[in-house]
């Protein structure tokens, strides 16, 4: 056990050594931001901290206000959190926070942890009712929304205070007025956190907790506590399989209400990164902002990179994309042939994360690993265990058969908010996914437990099939799920999206599974539609679609 925990720490110190977190800077600053890590511990709040010591006038963020530069981020985060406690919040409270990708996030999830509040994310696409049923349930004292959603807190804020984090301008002066307020007298969080005392804090008695949203796409969303890290080990597990480096200039593009988005709102923190944040995605004003601020890393849910691709190569070669060294996919189930694409025009630069709200992350994909096997979810970390079960029996499945998937590491979440989690074997948490491992160690995910279809008595997993469709010319994107079927107990019905101009009959669809897989894989039903509904972070909504069988 000690031989292990040691060469843990030589692999975390080489690591982040590597990525420059540690680069030489005045011995003043650098003994300071060392005490001041070690004071606030592994937060947000210690990067952004640690980073105004080390480099006060460096870009921390740029989003569509402006730029920030680290001392400003952490006066005014300061300034926030000195407000919040007048106003009678304390560590151990909750905040729930209702944005999109901009600086009103950033600083609002930074004056938590400052304060030991809890931050809750809510999802950006929930209706008012789930907005409402899930702050019911987890009782937050204080909700922060961009002015877009205010019709959607309107029943869930009952009761909490009220923060905007975002206006166009329209309802208050945001912009540089007089304006203090949002319309309803809404304190405005710019003003609260450019007019305040700004002047350092001491770190709470308690630190804050994460709580971040399941997707909901099969359920109710829950409140997944994530776990606090104890030391920047997980980071340099990371930070080992996906090259990014201090000082960088990340564009995340992926939600930062989710956990994929988050993690690297988190480590762009402990790498004093500029993050570059677009409130909305736009393929073509993402390949501009690349360009413009030469971004080194760009973090996206794989549909981003389909609309991406969609530009043509053309549009995209107008670009300056020579900075680009990382692009980090997650959130939802990248196509084997999606990776290969991206590669052949963005170069091999293509790291693909599998995992999950509850177990974090699971495996890494580097882009070697996708030149091997287009198809695979990559390896675990370091300090990272991925475990096969055959069903509730605890047995180890071998390379090359189906398994659930179990993962286990310091991130794994502390459970929900309900008490209630996920099945746990020997110590490792269930991803809730089925995936079986090849040769090499490298883990394929079938598909989620609760989406295997059996048809006839045979077991089909959905992704088998739809990886088969995706290869046809003119697919530009597939789904397949399992309807009641009389005879059958459940048949296959495929929802395929086709490339502008591309012509593809249902035969044609059928008899291309029939020729690769066997005949009880064959969808009975093909529908085409425009666009597959999807979450903000990418994955399908099979529910909706399972009501569009219906109609």
């Amino acid at each position: 056990m000690l031989r292990d925990t040691l060469s843990t720490k030589a692999h975390t110190a080489r690591t982040l050594v590597a990525s420059g977190m540690f680069a030489p800077v005045r011995p003043d600053r650098g003994a300071r931001a060392l005490l001041t890590l070690r004071r606030w511990g592994p937060t947000v709040a210690a990067g952004y901290a640690a980073s105004a010591i080390r480099y006060p006038d460096a870009i921390a963020l740029a989003d569509d206000r402006g730029t920030l530069t680290f001392d400003d981020v952490q006066r005014r985060t300061n300034a926030l959190a000195r407000a919040w406690s007048e106003a009678g919040l304390a560590a151990g409270d909750g905040v729930a926070i209702l944005c999109r990708n901009h600086r009103g996030l950033v600083e609002a999830t930074v004056a938590c942890a400052k304060l030991g509040a809890d931050a809750l994310f809510l999802n950006t696409a929930f209706a008012g009712p789930q907005i409402t049923a899930v702050c019911a349930r987890e009782r937050p004292r204080a909700i922060v929304y961009d002015d877009e959603f205010a019709d959607v807190v309107g029943a869930a804020s009952a009761g909490l205070q009220r923060y905007v984090a975002w206006t166009d301008g329209t309802a208050g002066d945001e912009t540089g007025g007089g304006g203090v307020t949002a319309a309803g007298g809404v304190p405005l969080l710019e003003q609260l956190a450019e007019s305040g005392d700004g002047g350092e804090l001491e770190p709470p008695e308690r630190a804050g907790r994460t709580v971040i949203l399941t997707s909901g796409t099969t359920g109710p969303p829950k409140g997944a506590i994530r776990r606090r890290p104890a030391s920047l080990d997980p980071v340099a597990a990371l930070l080992s399989k996906i090259p990014l480096r201090a000082r960088g200039r990340t564009l995340i593009a992926a939600p930062m209400f989710h956990s994929w988005g988050f993690a690297h709102f988190a480590i762009g923190a402990a790498l004093s990164s500029t993050l570059l944040l677009h409130r909305r995605f736009d393929a073509e004003a993402t390949l501009q902002a690349i360009d413009e601020h030469g971004a080194t890393a760009l973090v996206v849910v794989p549909s981003m990179l389909q609309r991406i691709l969609e530009l043509g190569e053309s549009a995209i070669g107008r670009h300056d994309l020579g900075a680009l060294r990382v692009i980090a996919a997650s959130g939802s189930p990248l196509p084997g042939t999606l990776a290969t694409r991206v590669m052949d025009v963005f170069g091999d630069v293509l790291y693909n994360l599998y995992g999950s709200t509850e177990v974090a992350w699971a495996t890494v994909a580097t882009p070697q690993d996708l030149r091997d096997e287009p198809a695979t979810a990559g390896r675990p970390p370091v300090g990272t265990v991925v475990r096969l079960y055959d069903g509730d029996d605890r047995e180890v499945v071998a390379p090359g058969r189906t398994g659930r998937i179990f993962v286990g590491s310091e991130m794994v979440f502390e459970g929900y908010t309900n008490g209630s989690r996920k099945a746990v074997i020997d110590g490792l948490t269930s991803s809730g996914d089925l995936g079986h491992l090849d040769a090499e160690g490298r883990l394929f995910v079938d598909g989620r437990e609760d989406e295997m279809i059996v048809s006839g008595g045979e077991n089909v997993f959905p992704r088998e099939v739809e990886d088969v469709v995706a290869v046809l010319e003119g697919v530009q994107d597939v789904a397949v799920i399992g309807v009641d079927d009389e005879r059958f107990g459940q048949r296959l019905q495929a929802f395929v999206v086709l490339a502008p101009g591309a012509q593809l009959s249902a035969y044609g669809v059928r008899e291309h599974v029939r020729a690769n897989l066997a005949s009880f894989k064959v969808p009975r039903d093909v529908v085409f539609l425009e666009r597959l509904p999807r979450t903000a972070t990418g994955k399908v909504l099979k529910l909706q679609l399972a009501t569009l069988s219906t109609l």
